[in-house]
């Protein structure tokens, strides 16, 4: 049966439960397995080990290989993606370092294609070497001429971190020819938009954030082709990388209550982005439903605008610096994505290792918007963009009048 993502969010990766005798999803938390025998057992340690799946009648050995709740998991997310399989992480870096490794690894081709802004630990995981390949930083339209006959891989992200400045993936694609291309989806998340669907060959989410939802887990999943995704399990194998079960069960949990989790905070995050763009302390809102979609990607390539607004302040770092410490409902803080509202400043803290003439506005501020109250974030808001030095001298923002509450562009159907 074909379902929409509402329903799909609710039974996906649920497939075996009744034959388990369960309804709600079980965790496995065993560290080791017992084995059928010798011969086996090691058949299926061998064929995990070497990114395969463990053997009908040889066990799952150990759970640094192999767990069937992250299994279960998976199996989720590459339902909700639209993709062969999916392979779960221990954070969102661990998941992109796989990626890096599976590609450059064994294949003697070491340089890597990045399209910025990226999130700042991915940018410096790439800038810093550690992973011993060549990075060509470039622009979306420079991806064609920054290839090269060793390029392992082409990476990007949109909406952007924390810009959300919004990349063509099929153009992207188009350049890259042979090459793989693997897309950050973590703002977008599945309800929004589906790269594998449009030519990517990884759909990588920090699941820490939206799938998870909650704050209470660290996560990365990538969703992606078999051959693909067995050689991210080799890498995973080896490095010990493998997410823990308790963490794949609150992620299959959450993903329950991702679309309508997604359609509430978008609205909202619709309305603060045209609210704040009247602002006197604000120059500029970077959003995809204000102006970032001159080429009309949220019509081909997206299903929403999302719940993450940035925001430029006419006063610089300083108006940064009092907005942030001035907030009493949302939470100053890192990560994004929860059912609670968070602001960051991305120069100083997630992006502070970014290559300088890379690295964000020091007046600009990242909202994540979480599920309160529209008006109880916009007074929050309010009261803190006040107490910036511009804003202090100025009508309150409370004297404009209303804007109209923006209508959620999320579709409710599978993409075709």
């Amino acid at each position: 049966m074909s379902l929409r993502p509402d329903s799909l969010a609710v039974h996906c990766g649920r497939d075996d439960l009744t034959a388990l005798g369960v309804h709600a999803l079980p965790i496995d938390l065993s560290s080791t397995n017992p084995l059928p025998d010798i011969e086996r057992g090691g058949d299926s340690y061998e064929a995990m080990a070497t990114g395969g799946h463990p053997l009908p009648d040889g066990g799952n050995v150990y759970s640094r290989l192999w767990n069937p709740t992250v299994a279960r998991f998976e199996s989720a997310l590459a339902q909700m993606e639209h993709a062969d399989e999916a392979v779960a992480f221990a954070s969102g870096m661990a998941a992109m370092t796989a990626a890096i490794l599976a590609h450059t690894g064994q294949s003697g081709k070491r340089h890597v294609v990045a399209c910025r802004p990226l999130y700042g630990g991915t940018d410096h995981l790439l800038d810093s070497g550690l992973l011993g390949v060549e990075v060509t930083f470039c622009h979306e339209h420079e991806v064609e001429a920054a290839i090269r006959p060793d390029t392992a891989l082409v990476i990007l992200e949109t909406p952007a971190n924390p810009t959300l400045d919004l990349v063509d993936i099929r153009n992207v694609v188009a350049q890259a020819g042979d090459v793989p291309v693997l897309v950050d989806n973590t703002f977008a998340t599945p309800i929004l938009q589906n790269p594998v669907t449009l030519g990517a060959s990884m759909s990588l989410h920090s699941a820490t954030k939206y799938l998870g939802g909650h704050g209470d887990v660290t996560a990365g999943v990538i969703a992606c082709g078999n051959d693909t995704a067995a050689a991210l399990r080799r890498v995973r194998a080896v490095t010990g990388g493998l997410l823990h079960p308790l963490g794949a069960y609150l992620l299959h949990r959450g993903l329950s209550t991702l679309p309508i989790r997604i359609r509430a905070q978008q609205a909202s995050a619709q309305w603060l982005a045209t609210w704040l763009g009247e602002h006197p302390a604000v120059e500029a809102v970077h959003y995809p439903g204000v102006d970032r979609d001159t080429r009309g990607l949220l019509e081909t390539q997206m299903r929403g605008t999302g719940a993450m607004v940035a925001i430029t302040l006419r006063d610089g770092y300083a108006a940064a610096e009092s907005m942030t410490s001035s907030v009493q409902l949302f939470t100053h803080a890192v990560s994004l994505g929860g059912v609670d509202s968070l602001i960051q400043h991305p120069a100083a803290l997630t992006h502070r290792p970014v290559a300088p003439d890379a690295r964000p506005s020091a007046s600009l501020v990242r909202l994540s918007v979480g599920l309160e109250d529209v008006e109880d974030l916009k007074a929050d808001l309010d009261r803190a963009l006040r107490r910036t030095p511009v804003s202090a001298a100025q009508t309150s923002i409370n004297r404009m009048a209303p804007v109209a509450t923006r209508t959620s562009t999320l579709a409710t159907s599978s993409p075709t």
